[in-house]
């Protein structure tokens, strides 16, 4: 994919806005909106953006900053997942932790909001305290956001735990939407109100962009990656009025903006005369290649497309979440053979079935991964799975080893197969993503075209791969750990399913 995206301008811009926000206050809240590590997303649309890019902002401000991490406790009790890492919402809590950490930065405090007794939700508030990190509870308020009255009280803001903060930009994350981290940052500002402190609150959003048209892919892709949650970019009325000219906003931030500034008025910090107005995003300072910045994001609603097709079929989300984003393709004028590899996986995947001559009844894959210009497949065997044979063929190519070279003797593959059938009794032994890997890793310190494959390995990372049917926790492990970027056709490999 072609840059077009400057990281470096980007944040040079970014920092200083943000910066010059705080003057205005003693303390500023700022909301963090997307992921604060690794937003795959915006890696994902804007081709050149450091997905640690919010990390490298925080750390250029790190003397002025304290960040606070929101999850809901809802999510806590249905163990929703993150997507892109296969993790709990609470598990992704304490990696961004980890994470935070490593970068020389720290959480000052956890808030667990949305509480109404949930019982992960005080085991997780105590494994926290355990562990030395500072947690707090935020009940639900009743008739909120609606009864600004009972809200900005003694009976709503009043009764939440008022969370001691050092620094004056307290930087306010979550793990993912409908963390509640707005409603912290009110009740916040509520607090410091009472205590004499001159706070207040901005949002830091990536998307969608509001300085670029509501028709834009970057925007369009943004409504594919909230399908599911029911997010639509709206024109702001509310900036559209005060400055007669048009900006991007969200169908919530647009929808509540009434009733937040009824709060903010209530609590005698009514500033902002639009939802737009309460962002510092300098997103479109950092893109330099237009033309590169438009085709990245319709590449990345096709993904978006695949995901949800594939949690439709595994009972996840309702078919018209798919819906939703196939009209958002044909705005783009794409569809799902706009992916390179798809019709390659597929083709693949009638190859494995024509050459099958052992007259018996099977399951047939296939995968392709795009390498460059090159389309690399592989399909499943008695040995390896698609997207095994699929990785080894494209080392063999990226590692300039020809085809009729085997990096992995099928004596050693036979053994593995073995052990898997006959000690662990898994039922399908051919090997997995995560299990070649590992056996290239050990043949590596004896077969020099082995080594030379595994020193080219980080090539593969922000690749595309299409496979046509589910994927076993083995291949979705390895895939990610590679970096590769995924879409399946979701069908059943087979008819044992579990």
């Amino acid at each position: 994919m072609e840059k077009g995206f400057d990281t470096e301008k980007y944040l040079e811009v970014q920092s200083k806005e943000i910066l010059n926000r705080v003057n205005n206050f003693k303390k500023l809240y700022l909301e963090f909106g997307g992921k604060i590590c690794d937003d795959f997303h915006a890696a994902r649309v804007l081709p050149g953006y450091d997905a640690n890019a919010k990390i490298r902002m925080l750390q250029m401000i790190k003397n002025d900053s304290e960040i606070i991490f929101c999850i809901s406790a809802k999510d806590i009790e249905k163990s929703k997942m993150q997507g892109n890492f296969g993790l709990t919402y609470e598990s992704m809590a304490l990696k961004s932790i980890n994470d935070l950490r490593g970068f020389g930065l720290d959480i000052s405090a956890i808030v667990i909001n949305r509480f109404s007794g949930e019982k992960k939700a005080l085991k997780f508030k105590k494994y926290l305290e355990n562990i030395g990190i500072r947690a707090y509870l935020q009940k639900e308020i009743e008739g909120y956001p609606a009864d600004v009255d009972k809200i900005v009280s003694d009976e709503g803001y009043g009764q939440n735990p008022y969370v001691k903060t050092e620094k004056s930009i307290i930087v306010v994350s979550g793990v993912g939407p409908g963390s509640g981290k707005m409603s912290f940052c009110l009740s916040q500002i509520y607090h410091d109100n009472i205590r004499g402190i001159e706070s207040g609150f901005s949002k830091f959003e990536t998307f969608p962009v509001w300085d670029l048209s509501i028709d834009h892919p970057i925007n369009i892709a943004y409504e594919a990656a909230t399908a599911d949650i029911g997010d639509k970019n709206m024109i702001d009325p509310f900036y559209l009025q005060k400055y007669n000219s048009t900006a991007v906003n969200y169908n919530r931030d647009i929808e509540n903006f009434p009733i937040l500034k009824r709060i903010f008025k209530k609590i005698g910090k009514d500033i902002y005369s639009s939802p737009t107005e309460m962002g510092v995003n300098k997103v479109s300072q950092g893109i330099i290649d237009d033309e590169a910045v438009r085709e990245a994001p319709k590449q990345e609603i096709i993904r978006r497309y695949f995901r949800h097709k594939k949690e439709n079929i595994l009972g996840i989300v309702d078919k018209e979440v798919v819906g939703k984003i196939e009209k958002l393709m044909q705005e783009l004028e794409v569809n799902e053979n706009y992916r390179k590899t798809v019709i390659p996986a597929r083709r693949a995947m009638i190859d494995a079935t024509r050459q099958d001559d052992k007259g018996k009844e099977g399951f047939y894959c296939g995968s392709a991964i795009q390498i460059g210009d090159e389309i690399i497949t592989g399909k499943n065997s008695e040995l390896l799975h698609s997207e095994s044979a699929c990785i080894i063929n494209a080392l063999k190519y990226i590692s300039g080893v020809p085809d009729d070279i085997d990096l992995l003797p099928e004596s050693l593959i036979n053994n593995i197969k073995e052990l898997k059938e006959k000690i662990v009794k898994n039922s399908k032994p051919s090997l997995d993503v995560g299990e070649i890997l590992i056996a290239l890793a050990v043949s590596s310190s004896s077969n020099p075209t082995v080594k030379k494959c595994i020193d080219n390995i980080s090539l593969l990372r922000n690749c595309e791969i299409h496979t046509t049917h589910l994927l076993s926790k083995g291949d979705e492990r390895g895939l990610r750990d590679l970096g590769i970027n995924l879409t399946t056709d979701a069908e059943f490999s087979s008819k044992i399913y579990f």
